[in-house]
């Protein structure tokens, strides 16, 4: 369905909302008007690639001027509230990356701006578009009733370094559990479990995790920052399904290219291309999605509505609870 295309900010151009920004420009269904970051250097980090794209410090300017009627929100996990609050009030529609905030009260502060179909709140969950993931869903949602997810998501070793008292179970086994939530279709866990492994300075970097549903599956998760400097740079990933008489798997990172020369290479991680004459992959999926949300020819879908990512933080908040008592 052809429709005019939406008009589009972007907050926070970091690494993340760096491609968001640079999808959003190369889809007919955006037109990318403006950028907001806390400072210059962030902005001017992006010139060369987005030449035309104007840029403000201040969102309240940016709201005014730009003339967006939607925006993403990139910015770090700690300002998500304040500024999609902004957002709201101000009658935009809003594409929040994940999580919504560090905590479960904070996230539910939104709840009054937030419609009930969450029309004007989707949440970023790039994985929900991974042609992967939704061929399993397929399988799954075909072959019958699962008795068995097992998740495994690595990273780095040096992120423990490098990112101190980040705890994977938020920043990297959220993926999964969305992924988990829309394979159950919402259905609340009856069992928690949960445990972690921290190193000899007391970091966490391996978060384990068990959910069982009453006559429903079991799903097991690992969530790590264990791989070594030689491994693909993101680390990887790996889904496993078992039902009765079938079982399926997926390993969507990194992806199935790799380049040799001095060493080896995964240069594509993730199902992202950000081209300018065609973006392809999950994060351009997840962006035409959002399109078709705001010219509501679509509802927001299953893994990716305000009442979903608020269900997912009351997992993790019982998951860590589990953990931290079983240390």
């Amino acid at each position: 369905m052809s429709f005019e295309p939406v008009k589009i900010g972007v907050v926070g151009p970091g690494r993340f909302g760096r491609l968001h920004a640079l999808t959003l420009a190369g889809l007919a269904e955006a037109d990318l008007v403006g950028l907001v970051a806390r400072r210059q250097a962030s902005l001017d980090a992006l010139a060369d690639e987005l030449p035309n794209v104007p840029g403000w410090l201040n969102l309240e300017r940016a709201i005014t001027e730009s003339g967006a009627e939607a925006w993403i929100v990139a910015c770090t996990t700690a300002a998500h509230v304040t500024v999609t609050k902004t957002l709201l009030e101000a009658g935009k529609t809003v594409l929040l990356e994940k999580p919504v905030a560090d905590n479960l009260r904070e996230a539910e502060s939104l709840r009054s701006l937030v419609r009930a179909d969450s029309s004007n709140l989707m949440m970023g969950h790039i994985v929900l578009f991974n042609s992967e993931f939704q061929q399993l869903r397929d399988e799954a949602g075909r072959r019958g009733p699962i008795s068995f997810i097992d998740c495994v998501r690595h990273r780095p070793d040096s992120i423990v370094q490098q990112f101190a008292g980040e705890n994977p179970l938020h920043s990297v086994m959220v993926h999964d559990l969305y992924s988990v939530q829309v394979l159950v279709n919402r259905a609340e866990p009856s069992h928690f479990s949960a445990q972690y492994h921290r190193t000899n300075a007391g970091e966490i970097d391996l978060a384990l995790a068990q959910l069982k549903w009453d006559q429903g599956p079991v799903a097991s998760f690992a969530a790590s920052y264990l791989t070594p400097g030689g491994m693909a740079p993101r680390g990887i990933d790996r889904a496993e399904i078992f039902g009765e008489g079938w079982s399926a798997r997926i390993e969507p990172n990194p992806r199935p290219i790799e380049v040799w020369s001095d060493q080896a290479e995964w240069p594509m991680a993730l199902e992202i291309r950000t081209s300018s004459t065609g973006p392809t992959g999950m994060l351009a999926e997840e962006l035409r999605c959002f399109c078709r949300i705001v010219r509501g020819t679509q509802d927001v879908p299953v893994g990716a509505t305000y009442a979903d990512a608020i269900q997912v933080q009351r997992w993790m908040d019982k998951l860590e609870s589990c953990a931290n008592e079983s240390t």
